[in-house]
This record gives C-alpha cells, sequence and structure tokens, in this order.
C-alpha cells in the first residue's frame, strides 16, 4: 500500500510517499481504508522531532483519519501515528459512524480538532454563559470550531489571527471582536477589545505570545495550554499566578483516548451541532497523498484557513 514514510526528521522534504506493507491484525482495532488523512501541527511536531510522546523512525505520519469499513461503513476515527497511508488501523475505543448528514470533509475537521475545542473550552475552561474567552487562531482548525462553540454556549470571544481576511472570518464564525495576534501590544488590544480582562483563555502559540495572553486574563481566570506553534516553550510565572489566583492548565488529547465517556460525549455533541447547523466546520485545502510536503509548508505558513486533509485515494 502507499504511505507518507518519515525515515529521519526534519523540514518537510522528509515526508516521502512509499510503499509499505499493511499494518497486522491487532486487538481491539480495526483495519481501516482512508479516505482523507487530517494533517495537523502534532504531525509538523513529529516531523521536527519536538512531539510530546516519542517518534520512533521509520514514522508514518498521521493521528486521524476518515474512512470505510465492512464495505462501506463511514467512520471517523483518531490514531497516534499511520494516517497518512491508504490503510490505517484504529482502535475501536475512539472510531465512530459518520452520521449521513456530515461529509467526510466535515468529518475529518471534528475528530482531532473538533474533540480538542469542545474539551478545552467545557473540560478545561469551563467556560460560562456571559465569560468572555480569548481564541488564537481563530480561522483555524481548532479556533474556528472553538469560536462556534464557545458563542453556541452563550460566552463573548476575542478572537485572535494574523491578517484582516482571517480575522473577518473569526467575527462571520460569532466573535464578538477580532484581534491582530501579531500585534506586539497584544495585551492592551485584547483588553481594549474585551473591555477589561478576560475570564479565560486558550493559548497555543509559546513564547512572547503565551506572556502577552496571559497578562489579559482576570484575577481568578484560567489559561488552557495547548500547543506552541511558534516554536518557543514558555515558562509559567509563579508569583503572577499566586498574585493573581491563576489557574494555567496543559491540554493533550490523547489523554482522554482511553476515556470511555469523554469523547463519545464530545463526539455526539459535536455531530448533532453539525447536523442542527449550528457548528460549521471550515473545510480548508485538500491534497493528494503524495504532496503531504506540500500541505506541511502550508500549514506552517499559517496562509490558509480551516482544515488541511489529504486525500488517500489519489
Amino acid at each position: 500500500m502507499r504511505a507518507i514514510v518519515m525515515r529521519e526528521f526534519g523540514g518537510p522534504d522528509v515526508l516521502r510517499l512509499e510503499d509499505v506493507p499493511e499494518p497486522g491484525p491487532r486487538g481491539g482495532h480495526m483495519l481501516v481504508d482512508v479516505t482523507l488523512a487530517g494533517v495537523n501541527y502534532a504531525d509538523v511536531h513529529a516531523r521536527g522531532d519536538s512531539y510530546l510522546a516519542p517518534v520512533e523512525l521509520p514514522y508514518v505520519p498521521g493521528n486521524e483519519v476518515v474512512g470505510t469499513v465492512d464495505g462501506g461503513r463511514r467512520v471517523v476515527g483518531l490514531c497516534r501515528g499511520g494516517g497518512y497511508a491508504e490503510r490505517t488501523l484504529l482502535h475501536r475505543r475512539v472510531t465512530w459512524d459518520v452520521p449521513d448528514a456530515v461529509s467526510d470533509e466535515q468529518a475529518v475537521a471534528l475528530a482531532l480538532q473538533g474533540n480538542s475545542a469542545w474539551h478545552l473550552l467545557f473540560t478545561s475552561l469551563r467556560i460560562t454563559e456571559g465569560e468572555t474567552v480569548v481564541v488564537p487562531a481563530a480561522a483555524g482548525g481548532v479556533g474556528s470550531l472553538a469560536v462556534q462553540l464557545a458563542a453556541r454556549a452563550g460566552a463573548r470571544v476575542i478572537g485572535l489571527a494574523g491578517s484582516a481576511e482571517k480575522r473577518k472570518l473569526a467575527q462571520e464564525l460569532g466573535a464578538h471582536a477580532v484581534v491582530d495576534s501579531t500585534a506586539d501590544d497584544l495585551t492592551e488590544r485584547i483588553l481594549d477589545a474585551a473591555g477589561g480582562p478576560v475570564e479565560a483563555a486558550l493559548e497555543m502559540t509559546g513564547g512572547a505570545t503565551f506572556a502577552r495572553t496571559l497578562a489579559a486574563v482576570a484575577p481568578r481566570g484560567r489559561l488552557a495550554v495547548y500547543g506552541f506553534a511558534g516554536g518557543d516553550l514558555a515558562s509559567v510565572p509563579t508569583r503572577d499566578l499566586m498574585e493573581k489566583s491563576l489557574t494555567v492548565s496543559g491540554f493533550w488529547l490523547p489523554q482522554l483516548y482511553a476515556d470511555r465517556t469523554a469523547l463519545p460525549t464530545s463526539m455526539k455533541a459535536l455531530f448533532d451541532a453539525v447536523e442542527d447547523g449550528s457548528l460549521t466546520p471550515l473545510t480548508g485545502a485538500v491534497h493528494p497523498l503524495g504532496d503531504a510536503a506540500r500541505a506541511h509548508r502550508e500549514l506552517a505558513a499559517r496562509t490558509g484557513t480551516g482544515k488541511l486533509a489529504l486525500d488517500v485515494t489519489r
């Protein structure tokens, strides 16, 4: 079968299309004929050997897929590598049937990024109606879903994005106000847009952006960290945490894979919201499997909006 294989760590060019053996049987797993493989920052970190979990070479990237089993039953699921391939194994606990009203392109946006957005908001931050929450990369995969989910829950959303086009899109998705995420005075701009300190914030860039976002959080407020897309891990100033009674939590979706209720609950909520029209996953560029390197370059450049995916059938 065809798959994208990494035999070394490095830039996008280490992603090469090869013929590899099919995965063998494994207890608790099903073999899926992959249609679409989602492209995520987790894949970029795996490629650069900065992922949260160890990566052993050779390695087939990809942590979420949509495909078929049993001769045509559509499923979406999560995996720990192996998604950029014509066939992969999905554990039954993190595999779900896709409703007829949900397209493959929508489904692949929900497995990793949709579940992340849902649990960041409702498990980590526990946002409530009337609170103000900062959402970074508000036109991206996780961000665009988080904007909609938070607004749907009655929160005021301050969306961060690096271009005027993306900020406009964030407002169309339900953001109360939008802010240029590249601004040196990011803290002041958030405070101005929100009318004061915010109760909650998401953060996925790291470095100076982490510090500037944390500074905009109100006393007794919460911040949830789920990435370091800028490449720099941030240190949490514990004195500031104590002075303002702040809560900073980390989030990594695989910690929920073994939970028998968390992901089934969020997937049902996400599917229901797409079916009733209150949640619209943004479908971005879809590249052929062999163009995985191009997809990684686009993701790193942050030029696109919505969900990047690989069409494994071409």
